[in-house]
């Protein structure tokens, strides 16, 4: 398998696995990486991303106005989360890409594009429930999310 250095061409989930199960083992860290204590250090990892944004209010795309020391400890949170799932994904025995395509496979069968709010006719403003219409399934509070 090749490297990729960083800014370099596409990481995938397999590149992303191996270094984490190396990371682990160089260190004699997998009798701790129980499927328990991964999950549990990723929610550790949420919290400090869900930190940055705690007192933004609502932030635009793009992060307008972030500076550039702001965006890299974003995406050091989001890297933090990512590699913990990716790591508790190998440990349970899980193809996290292939989960995530059947995923959106199911979500595409479950929010068909016919009953979406593409003209923005569904004004949540307006709806009977606004709880289901801000999460349509109750498993989220992002619209249309997994």
């Amino acid at each position: 398998m090749s490297e990729v250095a960083e800014g370099e061409g596409s990481v995938t989930l397999d590149l992303l696995k191996k270094k984490m199960a190396d990371f682990a083992k160089e260190r004699d860290w997998e009798p701790y990486h129980s499927p328990r204590n991964l999950l549990l250090a990723m929610i550790g990892e949420v919290g400090e991303l869900s930190e940055i944004f705690q007192w933004k209010g609502e932030v635009p795309r793009g992060l307008p106005g972030w500076e550039e020391r702001e965006k890299e400890h974003l995406g050091e949170e989001l890297s933090d989360v990512l590699l913990y799932l990716v790591r508790l994904s190998d440990i349970c025995g899980i193809d996290l890409g292939q989960a995530a395509l059947r995923k959106v496979k199911l979500n595409a069968i479950k929010y068909p594009i016919k009953l979406s709010d593409q003209n923005g006719k569904n004004d949540a403003n307006t709806s009977k429930n606004k709880d289901e219409d801000a999460c349509p399934d109750n498993s989220s509070s992002v619209q249309h999310s997994a």
